[in-house]
């Protein structure tokens, strides 16, 4: 992994999360972070209190943070949907020496929920993948006062005209620069005209009594994902009184069904996502309400800190993604923080696109693995903990 950066003259070590991961090609800052603070150090020096949305693994923050010892007034707000871009942001001031923004409050994590300051005077924002993560976000922003300015960056391939049109919608139209290191900004204000959000979106859960609500970041938030369609078919069910984990649980229809399918089971929904865990937690609270109590709702970084030894099933669609990088390294930790918090005779069951090779790792790691389903796009996969 390549750690060393050096952002708007500012020389940082930075890593992207998860630590673990192996593929020396991906570090924790872009292009477009290099772009977007060249442009602020210039053309904003004196920006006292920034808003920053979006920061992947906290370069944009990291780098700010470390001229906040000249600028005993400046403030720093980072907003964040994601566990992982905290916990990395967290991680790389401490590896800076730069902690101190934290304790002295100098630097504010909020998720993506969060009621955002009413006093800012810069708005940074990497522009996200999901359309509709972005759509809340200006949103939210269109309540802020009037003339606020806005810098965004983004992969130049990746802002397309439907993403100045969503700027145009909730701001004043918008600018962008010419594409330098095939990054691009858009640059725009606020018009301190509120914007209402479309966000949760409400839609049937297919063949159920169930309405699924879903937050805007979440996957598949439009219409049950074919993958979650084909697992329904392959859940659990019975009167054992398992202790059952949706991980990377999204809107948690998984563990939705999983209620209702095992009546003394108790499921514990995790997801990284702050909007995944408060849709399935809504999700839950509105179809089944008398099972609230058997839930627990839970952002994290996969299972880490989970107790060893204290699960009797993980349900899991892993994804094969981090943001714009295609990597099989989150699944891997699933997989081996699920045998972790299994305990012996414990089974972790997910589902797969047939092309990756879930099945040997799985094979490796257990010791079995068997296929329980498939069709022409999916398979899914069994597994239990010997030992």
């Amino acid at each position: 992994m390549i750690t060393d950066a050096v952002l708007a003259g500012t020389a940082l070590t930075l890593h992207r999360f998860p630590l673990e991961q192996k593929n020396r090609s991906l570090q924790a800052w872009d292009a477009a972070d290099e772009y977007l603070l060249d442009h602020i150090t210039t053309a904003y020096p004196d920006a006292r209190d920034i808003l920053i949305l979006n920061d992947a693994f906290g370069a944009l923050s990291c780098t700010l943070a470390a001229r906040l010892k000249d600028h005993a007034q400046w403030h720093i707000t980072q907003v964040s949907d994601s566990f992982v871009a905290q916990q990395a942001t967290r991680h790389n001031l401490a590896e800076n020496q730069l902690e101190w923004v934290l304790d002295e409050t100098k630097l504010t994590q909020l998720d993506s929920l969060a009621t955002l300051p009413e006093q800012c005077d810069l708005i940074l924002i990497k522009v996200p993948k999901n359309a509709g993560l972005l759509q809340h976000q200006l949103s939210q922003l269109s309540h802020l006062a009037a003339g606020i300015p806005i810098v965004a960056a983004g992969k130049a391939k990746e802002i397309h005209t439907s993403t100045l049109k969503s700027f145009s919608h909730f701001m004043q139209p918008p600018t962008t620069s010419l594409a330098v290191k095939k990054s691009r900004l858009i640059f725009c204000t606020t018009t301190g005209k509120p914007v209402a959000d479309k966000f949760p979106v409400s839609w049937a859960l297919e063949n159920t009594p169930f309405t699924i609500h879903n937050h805007a970041n979440v996957f598949s938030r439009d219409s049950l994902d074919i993958g979650a369609r084909f697992f329904m078919n392959y859940l659990p069910a019975g009167k054992k009184p398992l202790r059952v984990i949706d991980l990377g649980c999204g809107n948690g229809v998984i563990g939705l069904q999983t209620l209702a399918r095992l009546p003394n089971a108790q499921v514990t929904f995790v997801d990284e996502s702050a909007m995944a865990v408060a849709s399935a937690r809504e999700n839950v609270t509105h179809n089944l309400s008398d099972r609230v109590d058997d839930c627990q709702f839970i952002q994290n970084d996969c299972l880490s800190d989970f107790s060893p030894n204290t699960a009797d099933l993980v349900l899991c669609n892993p994804p094969f993604h981090q943001a714009q990088a295609i990597t099989d390294h989150i699944a891997w930790q699933m997989f081996l923080q699920a045998k972790h918090t299994l305990r012996n005779g414990g089974e972790l069951r997910i589902i797969g696109n047939r092309h990756l090779d879930y099945l040997d790792k799985l094979q490796r790691l257990f010791g079995n693995c068997k296929v329980i389903g498939n069709n022409k796009k999916f398979t899914v996969l069994s597994s239990i903990k010997r030992s």
